[in-house]
């Protein structure tokens, strides 16, 4: 039932799409990852943002392949179900992991927007005010999320567009302020390519967000040319802006200051380098990052949430939709999770837990689009590579946990744990069901 919402005119076109994903991508990532880059690999961050970016783009073909195959808002988790009809554990995994990965990144984004506002009121900043804050953020989204999804649409491209211009406008002004020399040389000493290929693993997370766009799938016009259209350009533009941003940064402020700020590299070497102007610059190119990606995510994975409540892998009260498509229960109940995670601490574990996440399910994307490569019109070599490609980033990531915070890494397969049990009970549940709720089992 839930694929046949709209019949009529739809909300959102290439552009609201396009912000949609952007809003999904561009969030707080960027300003966090960019010490962490810069601590491993030096002026090679550029070129590890671009393979980064490449390995987004593999990813993104599966995901637009199964999408124009499929029609079908579930993305993810609906792509590998019909792909794979008899994994019932396998789906409703896949499921859950997807739905708690979009939870811990909507948790990142409102901390991050909390840090960045507060931190400009430091006689008033406080922990409890910060998550505050947080909650309040969330909570602001989750009503325009609930009440409109055109206002949705219309918030996402403002906030996007402005969000592009002022990273830009960061860039440009740190290439200006920067030395061009401090770019060179490229690769140091002690950077190998072995370094850059894992860098370019972690960095994969900042391109989280392209498939929030097959979410919408019921609300936007002509799917078939839009989807395509939304996702490739909007992995380019983030590679683009993730590109320029690193090079201004690089050439602009010291990498012992990168370094040692790491999650809030851009905001520390901003006001000594730049002054207050660069400062302002870069907090409101910060809260409106985090802002776009907090609405994009719960538009999207809402959704998400929704599909699997139907297919009776989540309770059945999330099924619940206002408006004939609008699933209120899925998005208060992703905003009452993350604001938990907010409360509960430990978001840097968290958000590991989504980089890993989105990778392993991009990888299982790639499988499933090898599978029916003779329906999506795709040729075996490039869906091996991508599954190749994916395949070795998963490990370099993974390999990077167990070599610089193996705990960290043994809390994430806790985490992974507790998700297959609460996964496999509701597989066991829907096998036992009367009969299917999904009419493409």
């Amino acid at each position: 039932m839930h694929r046949s919402f709209r019949r009529g005119r739809k909300d959102l076109g290439l552009v609201e799409l396009i912000a949609i994903a952007l809003g999904g991508m561009v969030g707080g990532g960027i300003f966090s990852i960019l010490g962490i880059s810069v601590e491993q690999v030096g002026n090679s961050t550029p070129i590890a943002i671009l393979i980064g970016g490449v390995l987004a783009l593999c990813a993104a073909y599966s995901y637009v392949k199964l999408a124009l195959l499929y029609k079908d808002e579930g993305a993810t988790y609906s792509f590998f179900k019909r792909s794979f009809p008899d994994l019932h554990f396998a789906a409703s995994a896949i499921g859950w992991l997807v739905i708690f990965g979009y939870i811990s990144t909507l948790a990142l984004y409102a901390f991050t927007f909390s840090s960045y506002l507060c931190g400009q009121f430091p006689d008033r900043n406080s922990s409890v005010v910060q998550k505050i804050v947080a909650g309040g953020v969330i909570l602001l989204f989750s009503i325009i999320n609930v009440v409109s999804v055109r206002g949705m649409g219309r918030a996402e491209d403002w906030m996007v567009y402005l969000k592009m211009v002022l990273i830009i406008s960061i860039s440009a002004v740190l290439a200006l302020k920067g030395d061009a020399a401090q770019l060179l040389p490229l690769t140091g000493s002690g950077t190998t390519w072995e370094g850059i290929l894992v860098v370019a693993a972690i960095t994969f997370v900042a391109y989280e967000g392209f498939q929030l766009v097959i979410h919408a799938y019921n609300e936007m016009d002509d799917p078939q040319k839009n989807i395509p259209k939304a996702i490739y350009s909007s992995v380019g533009i983030a590679t683009l802006l993730y590109v320029m941003l690193a090079i201004g940064a690089l050439a602009a402020i010291p990498k012992e200051t990168m370094i040692a700020d790491k999650e809030y590299a851009l905001a520390a070497g901003a006001e000594l380098y730049l002054g207050r102007a660069g400062a302002f610059l870069v907090v409101t190119g910060a809260l409106l990052a985090t802002s776009s990606a907090i609405n994009g995510t719960l538009f999207g994975a809402s959704r998400l949430m929704a599909v699997v409540a139907e297919d009776g892998y989540l309770p059945a009260p999330l099924t619940r939709r206002v408006n004939g498509h609008v699933p209120a229960r899925a998005i208060l109940t992703m905003a009452g999770l993350s604001f938990l995670l907010i409360l509960s601490g430990g978001l840097q574990l968290i958000l590991e837990f989504g980089s890993i996440t989105f990778i392993i399910v991009s990888f299982f994307m790639a499988r499933a689009n090898y599978k029916v490569r003779r329906k999506t019109n795709t040729r075996a070599f490039i869906a091996l590579f991508a599954m190749l490609a994916l395949m070795l980033a998963c490990v370099a990531v993974l390999w990077f946990e167990y070599q610089e915070n193996r705990p960290q890494l043994i809390a994430i397969l806790g985490i992974y744990s507790v998700l297959f049990i609460g996964s496999y009970g509701y597989s066991g549940v829907r096998a036992r069901a009367p009969g299917p709720r999904d009419p493409h089992t």
